[in-house]
């Protein structure tokens, strides 16, 4: 097969027949597994690990929708408090774009859960089994007592990790002292007794855990993830991707060990590169939609390069600028930097809030059906709902007050409204007003909401209303 002549990386269109056979990749060490694994698993730890941690007595990081109640490190959010999740989504997907620009599929790769998940289930396969050719060859032996128990023995493990995956993830929602803490009596039998959301949750997740790491596998970054469709429109010239150098390795054949023919490129024609890709593909038929850029390739090439003693980077990291243009590559270009600025701001824009943030909220309500009235006194009347609501992690006691004002006065039900941490009150208040002193029509009024150390106070504007408005 002759070099291509065309100046550009080629792009090979992918079989997306979802019936081809499954992969079996070959597990492989090097520089880019190292890092890879490192990641991945380091992530996983943190998924598993991060529901246990505790912070001022509670769940460090607990999204308790039943309650509409979200707490993050001390910081509680509810239903209202919406646009800091929006916020960060947007903050993720643009700096999942500036990542793109820079460095590729590297999050495919590296961190996305199908691929961690994917790679801890065909590990499982790779314990029971053995590696790459032992799986091949056990899917080709007819059934066996010793084939149906490993076979059991690999379903029941990718079972167990399953359920510790979907608890795990349903214990950010309802809680872990709520979904590990709660059990009954079935005879002698100790069994979960959990709310019915939790276990159709529970399920929902061991299913797709199930179904996603252990049998669509690269079908999911193939065939359904969206990804892999739109990063072609993030790449350009300067974009890090995992590329066959086919100047230097055209035309393949192989070759003794120690020679060097004049008429065969550097490639050795070993299949090394397909054989431990978990997607299945042919890096030197150029990029594809299906290359996650987990650099397995590069590692296993590399390897097999220092064994026939030749220079390492036949498959490498590299840009297009610098493989068909041989020309330096610009990291730092306009694109780059107009995702940098825009997650710069947005960022800057979510601490100051965060940090301006004052974790009480009042609404004031009124009855819109009777706007004022006129007491014995001759006082005109103003009824509002204030509704207080503790967004601390701690038990407060509020006051609320009247700004000073000419003419008005403020009676309310109770001096001091106790909340505790999260906790929602309607205190029922009225506004007197002076007819000699205030004027005709709506008058600005301010209630003023403190707690009783004076750490935190809001401050909320409404109207006053006269007779006949």
């Amino acid at each position: 097969m002759s070099a291509p002549q065309s100046n550009k990386i080629p792009v090979q269109q992918v079989d997306l027949d979802a019936t081809k056979h499954r992969v079996h990749p070959r597990f492989v060490t090097g520089f880019y597994q190292n890092i890879r694994v490192i990641t991945m698993y380091a992530l996983l730890a943190a998924f598993l690990l991060l529901p246990w941690l505790r912070y001022n007595g509670r769940q460090a990081i607990w999204f308790d929708v039943p309650s509409q109640h979200y707490y993050i490190f001390g910081m509680t959010f509810l239903t209202q408090d919406f646009y800091f999740i929006a916020a960060f989504a947007i903050i993720a997907a643009f700096a999942l774009f500036m990542v793109t620009v820079y460095a590729g599929r590297v999050w495919c790769g590296y961190a996305c859960p199908q691929t961690i998940w994917t790679h801890l289930f065909q590990y499982v396969e790779k314990w029971v089994i053995g590696d790459r050719n032992k799986r091949i060859k056990f899917d080709k032996e007819p059934m066996s007592a010793t084939k149906v128990f490993k076979r059991f023995l690999i379903y029941f493990i990718w079972f167990v990790f399953s359920m510790i995956t979907a608890t795990t993830f349903v214990s950010y929602v309802s809680g872990t002292d709520a979904l590990y803490n709660s059990w009954q009596m079935i005879g002698f039998i100790p069994f979960p007794d959990w709310a019915t959301w939790i276990w159709v949750s529970v399920f929902i997740f061991a299913f797709s855990t199930y179904v996603n790491a252990g049998y669509m596998r690269e079908q999911m970054c193939i065939q359904i993830c969206p990804y892999g469709r739109f990063q072609s429109v993030m790449f350009d010239k300067d974009t890090l991707i995992v590329s066959y150098d086919y100047e230097r390795g055209e035309p393949r054949g192989a070759r003794k060990k120690g020679t060097n023919p004049e008429n065969l490129g550097d490639c050795i024609e070993c299949q090394m590169c397909v054989q431990v890709c978990p997607t299945g593909i042919d890096i030197r038929d150029g990029l594809q939609v299906a290359c996650i850029q987990c650099a397995a390739c590069v590692d296993a090439c590399n390897e097999i390069m220092d064994k026939v003693g030749y220079p390492r980077g036949l498959i490498r990291y590299t840009t297009e600028r610098q493989l068909a243009e041989k020309e330096k590559s610009r990291v730092f270009r306009p694109r780059f930097f107009a995702y940098l600025t825009l997650l710069t701001i947005l960022c800057g824009g979510v601490l100051y809030a965060l940090n301006d943030r004052v974790p009480l909220e009042i609404d004031i309500r009124r009855d819109r059906n009777q706007l004022s009235s006129l007491n014995q006194q001759g006082m005109i009347e103003n009824s509002y709902i204030v509704k207080l609501t503790n967004k601390t992690q701690d038990a407060h006691t509020y006051k609320i007050t009247l700004a000073p004002q000419e003419g008005l006065s403020l009676e309310i039900r109770f001096n001091d409204v106790p909340l505790d941490a999260g906790e929602s009150f309607d205190m029922p208040v009225s506004i007197y007003g002076d007819p000699d002193v205030i004027e005709f029509g709506q008058t600005p009024v301010t209630l003023n909401v403190s707690s009783e150390d004076g750490k935190y106070h809001v401050s909320k504007q409404n109207v006053f209303t006269t007779q006949g408005q």
